[in-house]
């Protein structure tokens, strides 16, 4: 009965924790740079090249991050917003019925 199942829901688990983590591993490992078919000098501007491209990525997770936030706190009022400034002007109690 029970005992079964936990063992089921426990190899469940192990199996998709391994999986994460191979998946992390592996993102840990993919380069958003294009390689390059000739070879390059190795110096300063490649360890340059690094820090631009980090910079771009942090931002742009960070930019992403916040505007998830905004659009999720701001959608209804812009919808209840625009509804308030409709032609015909209904009550907010109105707006806010399902009917």
């Amino acid at each position: 009965g029970f005992g079964i199942k936990n063992l089921r829901i426990s190899s469940y688990l192990h199996r998709t924790e391994a999986k994460l983590q191979r998946s992390e591993s592996m993102e840990s490992t993919i380069s958003l740079r294009p390689k390059g078919k000739g070879k390059g000098a190795k110096g300063a501007s490649s360890s340059n090249e690094k820090s631009k491209l980090q910079l771009v990525k942090e931002w742009s997770n960070w930019s992403l991050k916040k505007a998830k936030v905004a659009t999720q706190y701001g959608f209804i009022p812009l919808i209840i917003i625009v509804g308030m400034n409709s032609d015909p002007k209904p009550h907010l109690f109105q707006l806010l019925s399902p009917v």
